[in-house]
């Protein structure tokens, strides 16, 4: 008995480390990723695009609230007392008639404190005619802040391709940078080994062995440095796609260069058109302009219909005693010491705040994709002059292998061809990855959608429910406007 239940402790303490050690089911181990398997991890992963989703679920129910105040509503009310008269309450009672005058004679009489039950019970139905704006106002504001967070929701996937890409290319560049450090390194060993055989045989002098050691342990350094930087890279990107920080990646994809077709002007205006920042800052713009709307509708008459019923008894549920009614109330603000004025000048203010916040957003985004379009530019150029330096560095580099061999070069001869053929292929791979970087870049700043397959669905789903929404709020603005 006493084996059985521990056996059972031990299995459910086992199922329970398990459950805790899920996140790490890769740590150490090997995975392959390409750039599409990347973006998709880090959107199931990241929390970015979950708070954004719930972000745009609250807006959403802050707008249906909104929009369904214009209805009818209801409210249903119960009261239940016991009480009665603080002191004995006296009552005239009929007596009799005085035969000589006519007059009716009444006694005193002590009723006592009236102490007893009431049980009442009110249903109310409400109904607003006129609001003079403010709910109209509302619904603008809740719209526009509906709209605003759905745009950001498409600002994240955007933003999460390319923090992504990014993350992506630098584990590629950095992993080149390692390779050419330890071509370098190779190359000296190998340079190192010919200059120590002809000094063996006394060709050369022990100065040439000493300059081509201390080159080969500076090469070493570089490559302990651009060994780290891999690391460092790797750690960054199995953190960007939710991967334990230990998790060894071997990237399919390679930094290439394919040439971009766009104009400057094409992307100007497609940045006007698509970029998550202008289209929110205007939305901004909107929901300002319906708190404005809110604001002078205190200076507006509030008209609301009405109809009652309730019921009172000294029974419960007090279900008897019925009476009814219906009506109009009209409510308005005549006095307040200036408040609802000095609302109205702060909403103006945050409106003008709002329409000045959209054009600075306008420069921005522009100055934005004329940097990046530029700086992609300028890295598609040294892409093609960096690539002739590396095959004129090592034709350089062979030649003076060749004459340093035949004792005709020098050793600073061949240790500067090195150098030069290492730096050569270190600013091709630099110019491949500044293009592919600026790509990202000016992809994401002119607006390109990045929508996240999970979620494609539910952006259709809902691009039908908001122009079935706009077509009611169309019609019921229409019809408060004609009231």
């Amino acid at each position: 008995m006493y084996r059985n239940k521990l056996t059972r402790r031990f299995l459910a303490l086992s199922a329970a480390l398990s459950l805790a050690l899920c996140q790490s089911a890769f740590a150490g181990e090997t995975v392959e990723l390409n750039l599409d398997d990347a973006m998709q991890r880090a959107f199931q992963t990241n929390p970015t695009v979950s708070i954004a989703q719930y972000e745009l679920d609250s807006a959403r129910a802050s707008y249906n609230a909104a929009r369904q105040s214009r209805g009818v509503s209801i409210t249903a009310s119960h009261t239940t007392q016991r009480g009665g008269a603080d002191d004995d309450q006296y009552v005239s009672k009929l007596k009799g008639i005085d035969m000589t005058t006519g007059k009716l004679l009444y006694d005193r009489v002590n009723g006592g404190k009236g102490i007893g039950n009431k049980h009442s019970n009110g249903l109310t139905a409400s109904l607003p005619i006129f609001t003079g704006g403010k709910l109209s106002g509302q619904i603008q504001k809740a719209k526009a802040n509906f709209k605003y967070n759905e745009i950001g929701v498409q600002r994240t996937y955007n933003e999460m391709r390319s923090t992504v890409t990014s993350g992506y290319f630098d584990m590629l560049q950095a992993d080149n940078m390692q390779k050419l450090s330890a071509e370098s390194v190779t190359r000296l060993e190998d340079h190192l080994k010919n200059v120590q055989a002809q000094y063996d045989v006394g060709v050369v002098a022990k100065a040439d062995v000493l300059r081509s050691q201390v080159e080969l342990a500076d090469a070493k350094q570089d490559l302990i440095k651009a060994e780290n930087q891999y690391q460092l890279a790797e750690a960054s990107l199995n953190r960007i796609v939710g991967l334990p920080m230990d998790t060894h990646l071997k990237l399919d994809n390679i930094l290439v260069y394919t040439a971009y077709d766009r104009t400057m002007e094409d992307c100007l205006a497609y940045a006007a058109e698509h970029r998550p920042e202008l289209e929110q800052a205007k939305q901004n713009v909107e929901a300002y302009k319906g708190a404005l709307k809110v604001a002078r509708s205190g200076h507006m008459p509030q008209v609301a219909a009405s109809a009652s019923q309730s019921w009172s008894d000294t029974n419960w549920p007090g279900d008897e005693n019925g009476n009814w009614g219906v009506g109009v109330s009209v409510e308005m603000n005549v006095f307040d010491t200036g408040v609802t004025l000095s609302k109205i000048h702060g909403a103006e203010a945050d409106l003008k705040n709002a329409e000045e916040t959209y054009r600075d957003t306008v420069d921005s985004v522009n100055l934005d994709v004329r940097s990046n379009y530029l700086g992609l530019r300028e890295a598609e150029k040294r892409i093609s002059t960096t690539k002739l330096a590396v095959e004129q560095a090592d034709e350089d580099y062979r030649i003076a292998q060749l004459r340093y061999m035949s004792g005709v070069g020098t050793n600073t001869d061949v240790l500067d061809a090195q150098v030069a053929l290492t730096q050569a292929k270190t600013n091709y791979t630099q110019a491949l990855y500044d293009y592919n970087t600026s790509k990202t870049a000016l992809e994401t700043s002119i607006g390109v959608p990045m929508t996240n397959p999970v979620k494609a669905t539910v952006a259709k789903a809902e691009k039908k429910a908001a122009k079935t929404e706009a077509k009611a709020e169309k019609t019921a603005a229409n019809t408060e406007e004609a009231k």
